[in-house]
């Protein structure tokens, strides 16, 4: 079963515009997940919203969007005054400018999604615009609006598709020099620097996606499924692990390492 669109809209760049469909390239669905429950009597404990001041549930219908002014005082904003103001990068990916594609740092990106044509009326022009940057070796750069925010976002050529990445808001990037800048620079000594360099040689092997895989995972779920469903028990948390107290010599644990005696 196809997964359903997670946005869709337009593509355009000047007066090239086609409909595209935009999905998530990660999922966390497969996580395991727990439920909060009474551990008296084993029933699921349920959230609700609570008046502040009289401590009555408050309802659906009566929930709005405020804005704080103050300590108590808040503008309220309903949902028709919302979407009058929603912006047009809501609907459309507008290709602003575009950058060489190695210049954005890692750190700048953000979420990963799949940007894909919606129809096969499109897919000629989503092609002329993908393979246009890819000949240039190229990413756009536009604003899209996702979670009720503006998001500037970067388009990359991959394959058939485009990945479009979300950025960094510029106040959430922190400079590295901050933390960095009292870190010697000095040369580490020779010898131990061909040491690692040989280590490196050594474990070098092709990127396999089992390389990331969760063991923490794998072990919840087994567990899970070695025990029986119980009502109103009570687990008391794990036990911290005392990590050990020795200082290894970092020569003689190299050493170790290239010789096959260290263990990971």
């Amino acid at each position: 079963m196809a997964p359903r669109s997670y946005w869709k809209g337009y593509l355009k760049l000047s007066l090239v515009t086609c409909l595209v469909t935009l999905m998530p390239a990660t999922s966390d669905a497969e996580r395991v997940r727990f439920r909060t429950l009474n551990g008296k009597t084993g029933h699921p404990v349920v959230s609700r919203y609570l008046d502040a001041g009289t401590g009555a549930v408050v309802g659906d219908e009566d929930r709005v969007k405020g804005y704080p002014r103050g300590e108590d005082e808040h503008v309220i904003l309903e949902e028709e005054e919302l979407e009058a103001v929603a912006l047009d990068s809501a609907r459309t990916i507008d290709i602003d400018c575009f950058v060489p594609s190695d210049e954005i740092a890692w750190i700048w990106y953000d979420r990963p999604h799949y940007l894909m044509p919606a129809d096969p009326i499109g897919e000629e022009a989503f092609a002329v615009i993908r393979e246009a940057m890819r000949a240039t070796d190229r990413s756009g750069i536009a604003r899209l609006v996702l979670g009720g925010r503006e998001r500037a976002v970067l388009l990359m050529p991959r394959g058939t598709g485009i990945i479009l990445w979300t950025l960094r808001f510029g106040d959430e990037v922190r400079p590295e020099e901050e933390y960095f800048a009292g870190i010697g620079g000095g040369k580490p000594d020779a010898k131990a620097l061909a040491l690692v360099k040989r280590l490196i040689d050594e474990r070098t092997r092709k990127w396999e996606p089992d390389m990331v895989e969760d063991p923490v995972q794998e072990n919840l779920l087994e567990l899970i499924r070695s025990k029986k469903p119980k009502k109103g028990t009570r687990k008391s948390g794990p036990k911290t692990a005392r990590g050990g107290d020795n200082v290894v010599n970092i020569m003689d644990a190299l050493r170790k390492s290239i010789d096959g005696k260290g263990k990971r």
